[in-house]
């Protein structure tokens, strides 16, 4: 039988077709039909949603599993984000990415929108860290 398999642990979660699934025992499933579907790692709860590359992530989420409807207003929030993200950041390959993931997601590929946002989550995290250990630097040196 022809389509993708997929191995769940108890415990794991799902988002198939806008409906969450928690996983009580471990389970293989497989999906014949298409679906749209997030599991694990990929699913980002409202409050991990805490940065501005997080918030474009899970409403390209919410836009990728949602209604109609939902996606409708999970679109217009990303589009915010992403213009308010490209006219604050300085990073060239930042804007790149956060245009192309706004694009695809205009033409309804979610999903790869979704992997985009994940790097763009990655070179966040990384202008984080290095702002950090800036910051630190900075701290230390003010003391006596």
């Amino acid at each position: 039988m022809a389509g993708l398999g997929i191995r769940l642990e108890a415990g794991d979660r799902m988002i198939l077709n806008g409906a969450g699934v928690h996983f009580l025992t471990g389970a293989q499933i497989r999906l014949i039909n298409r679906a749209d579907f997030l599991f694990g790692r990929q699913i980002m709860r409202p409050e991990e949603a805490n940065t501005p590359a997080r918030r474009i992530y899970y409403a390209l989420q919410n836009a990728y599993v949602g209604t109609a409807e939902e996606r409708v207003t999970a679109l217009t929030e990303a589009k915010w984000y992403v213009t308010t993200f490209i006219q604050e950041t300085t990073s060239e390959s930042a804007r790149t990415l956060l245009a192309d993931a706004l694009r695809v997601a205009t033409e309804g590929n979610f999903y790869r929108a979704l992997k985009i946002a994940r790097r763009i989550i990655r070179h966040e995290d990384a202008v984080l860290k290095e702002i950090s250990k800036t910051s630190d630097f900075s701290d230390e040196a003010r003391e006596p």
